[in-house]
């Protein structure tokens, strides 16, 4: 059965390409072709019923999840939103707030929570289950900067000036860079089963700090096409997060498809297709 994920970082250097980012409005298309990918989405395996709890990107609120959740309580989890409105950065009091949540979601459940955090809320996911570790079962974060690039953050500058005017004056380094969150996102990864989808046409986050370097056993990164904004409307994008999400409980197993997800995923792949057009862009 071939594996589609990897252990280590990509070797992009630098930002997304202007023309990537220029290209995140194809969103609205990908929005538009969801009801087409209904025939992979109903392949997927039924849900275990654990709670999923579900995070926001930064600017983004929980109606924004929509797509997700809806999605997962059709499988059959447990779905829940972080509860915290939109996410303006990464503040103390939600990066504080979010493993309470964690741990009463696991209180009133009985079951470990699996976190899927798009974008910034990533980070806010493996920050989450770093302080309530024996309550999370997996993590899967969709273009989420989980890694530091040697260089510093090398998102569009437009993103960094929007996140100095809504969220902090010195930029996304003030939040990111503080020393737990720059550990979980330099060097230390986490003793739990965690997944990594990154595009190379992502117009946001470049696919250097989408990825992570870890053990084979228990991470990996997934690539997918697709753009950065359209992640959780992305047909393919929901259905191996369905297929990571359905991983036996500490027997969990690096992403290897099969079916239709396999099919789709080798016609649009990702090794050659998307890095032929991430040169492009």
């Amino acid at each position: 059965m071939p594996r589609y994920s990897t252990v280590s970082r990509h070797p992009h250097v630098g930002p997304p390409s202007t023309l990537s980012s220029f290209l995140e409005a194809r969103t609205f298309l990908e929005i538009a072709l969801l009801p087409a990918s209904l025939p992979l989405l109903l392949e997927a395996p039924r849900g275990d019923g654990h709670p999923v709890l579900l995070v926001p990107g930064f600017m983004a609120g929980e109606s924004t999840l929509i797509a997700l959740k809806l999605y997962l309580q059709y499988l059959g989890y447990d779905v829940y939103t972080w509860g915290m409105g939109r996410n303006l950065g990464f503040r103390s009091k939600h990066a504080n707030a979010l493993p309470e949540k964690i741990r009463y979601i696991h209180h009133t459940t009985g079951r470990k929570v699996s976190l899927v955090g798009w974008s910034l809320g990533g980070v806010f996911s493996l920050y989450g289950a770093d302080s309530a570790l024996n309550c999370v079962r997996s993590i899967i974060t969709l273009g989420s900067p989980v890694s530091v690039d040697a260089v510093g953050n090398q998102s569009p500058q437009a993103l960094k000036a929007l996140y100095r005017l809504v969220s902090h004056r010195l930029g996304t380094s003030a939040h990111l860079m503080q020393p737990r969150a720059k550990a979980l996102r330099e060097q230390r990864r986490l003793p739990l089963p965690t997944s990594c989808l990154y595009s190379l046409t992502d117009g946001v986050v470049p696919p250097q700090e989408a990825t992570i370097d870890g053990d084979p056993s228990m991470h990996e990164n997934i690539q997918i096409p697709g753009s950065h904004c359209g992640l959780g409307f992305n047909g393919i994008v929901l259905a191996v997060v369905a297929n990571r999400l359905a991983q036996p409980e500490g027997a969990w197993q690096p992403f290897a498809p099969e079916g239709l997800l396999g099919n789709v995923l080798r016609l649009t792949n990702c090794q050659k297709i998307q890095e032929k057009l991430a040169l492009i862009a």
